[in-house]
């Protein structure tokens, strides 16, 4: 049995040398966790195609492909499936927008996955294997407070190198926080770890000497974060992953993640103003302590990441000009801005949809580099240009060699994400890709949407609408 798993390409986050693509993310886990969940069948043959570095093969014999889903990439990925159902061969679709938007996802596939897959997974191969497929997979176990065992990800079946980081490995699903704009908390109810044990084992297995964590926040559970840490100290590796701005709050911590071998953290700042901070309910971030937030990581020799929105209800043309100032001034390696999105399934999606300001229902438009919302304070052009500005401003190349300095001995680190943040600045004002896609308040649906993706999409049907009430 022939499998194909993709992940279709989200044009974000990439870093093109010549004729080369090189994702500037960690390599993603879920594809190489579902072709784990089967185990050794010599009886399955898996191809793995993350289209953010690789082309999709679409002649590709499949007997199942399947295919994990974002909102911003749920167009592509239906176009896709809509070409591998043409060739008569089945498909799923899983992933969080599956999961969200499971009415318009079924119209796109032979049987979709809702939910997590460890459980499921199996079942639907099975199925498969016997001619009775069904057209859904739930996962109604219930959410423990640990993550049931899951093998350790075939690695082996991706391209290592067409990643910053090809090695990432699991320590928690979920968050304890909420944040309005997150599609975490509409998938995962309850924060959940996996077992030291386990993740030990996969650290272990992780072939030379770093990897990267992609949880949302997993050390915001201090004493189990704290017993995991110690266990990781003798295995000397070096990683980096994603945190709140919690994390310094502890000092026993901040000494064991260093022991550890964190050498990196991605942190989301969000806002340099406390009033967005509370409507977003991310309270817990305190704007007039970042400056110490940051002392503490970088005393401790850690670069970071720091992640900050614009087109929040509080936001006005003034908010630009102030983060790029405080971004400098507080001393953000390597720094990230983005539109405020709201995604279906969360807080932010309902209460725009009340509120009439969602201005563009295609899903290609939701990956925070689009205005898809009316703000409050500004028109949508300018928040789309002040976002451009904040992008061209703060990547200018004195700029970026002075934080790159600044940052000791993480230079590499800090030299190459800036790098690949300038090459995103000069896409953004160069490509059509990149341009806001609606400036009326009247919404736009897919029907109104030209041709998708790429040429690739020539040889299947086009997509031609989604259904806004199966959101």
């Amino acid at each position: 049995m022939k499998i194909l798993l993709i992940t279709p390409d989200a044009h974000m986050h990439k870093l093109y040398i010549g004729p080369h693509v090189r994702s500037c993310r960690e390599a993603p886990l879920t594809l190489t966790t579902l072709a784990a969940l089967t185990g050794e069948d010599p009886d399955i043959e898996y191809k793995l195609v993350d289209e953010s570095v690789d082309l999709v093969p679409l002649d590709f014999p499949a007997d199942l492909v399947g295919i994990s889903v974002m909102t911003g990439t749920a167009r592509r990925a239906y176009a896709l499936a809509d070409h591998f159902r043409f060739r008569g061969i089945k498909v799923v679709l899983g992933g969080v927008h599956v999961s969200i938007c499971p009415q318009e996802a079924a119209q796109f596939a032979d049987s979709i996955v809702v939910g997590m897959a460890e459980r499921t997974w199996p079942q639907l191969i099975a199925d498969l294997r016997q001619g009775k497929l069904a057209a859904r997979y739930d996962d109604d176990s219930p959410q423990d407070a640990f993550v049931p065992g899951l093998p350790t990800p075939r690695w082996d079946l991706l391209r290592k190198s067409g990643y910053m980081l090809p090695y990432t490995v699991q320590f928690t699903r979920g968050c304890v926080h909420a944040c309005d704009f997150c599609t975490v908390p509409a998938v995962w109810k309850k924060f959940q770890r996996r077992p030291v044990a386990d993740i030990i084992r996969d650290i272990k297995l992780v072939p030379g000497k770093r990897f990267a964590v992609s949880d949302v926040s997993p050390f915001d559970d201090v004493a189990w974060a704290k017993e995991l840490l110690t266990a990781m100290i003798p295995l000397k590796k070096k990683w980096g992953g994603l945190a709140t701005t919690r994390v310094t709050d502890d000092p026993e911590l901040m000494d064991l993640l260093v022991k550890a071998g964190c050498n990196y953290l991605l942190i989301g700042f969000e806002s340099t103003e406390q009033s967005s901070l509370k409507q977003i309910y991310k309270g817990f971030n305190k704007s007039d302590d970042y400056k110490e937030t940051v002392r503490i990581l970088h005393k401790s020799g850690i670069t970071i990441q720091g992640c900050f929105v614009f087109g929040f209800d509080h936001d006005n043309a003034d908010i630009f000009a102030t983060t790029v100032q405080r971004v400098t001034d507080l001393g953000i390696d390597i720094p990230r801005y983005s539109i405020y999105t709201p995604y279906p399934g969360t807080r932010l999606f309902q209460r725009m949809e009340q509120e009439g300001r969602i201005l563009s229902y295609d899903w290609a438009d939701y990956d925070t580099m689009h205005v898809v919302h009316r703000p409050m304070n500004m028109s949508p052009v300018a928040l789309y240009e002040g976002f451009r500005w904040a992008y061209k401003e703060t990547f200018k190349i004195k700029s970026m060699l002075s934080r790159a300095f600044a940052s000791g001995l993480n230079f590499p680190i800090t030299l190459a994400g800036n790098i690949t943040y300038r090459n995103y600045v000069t896409r953004l004002y160069r490509s059509r890709a990149f341009e806001m896609p609606v400036s009326s308040a009247a919404p736009t649906t897919n029907s109104q949407c030209e041709e998708l993706g790429t040429e690739q999409d020539r040889g299947a049907p086009r997509l031609l609408s989604v259904d806004r009430r199966a959101v």
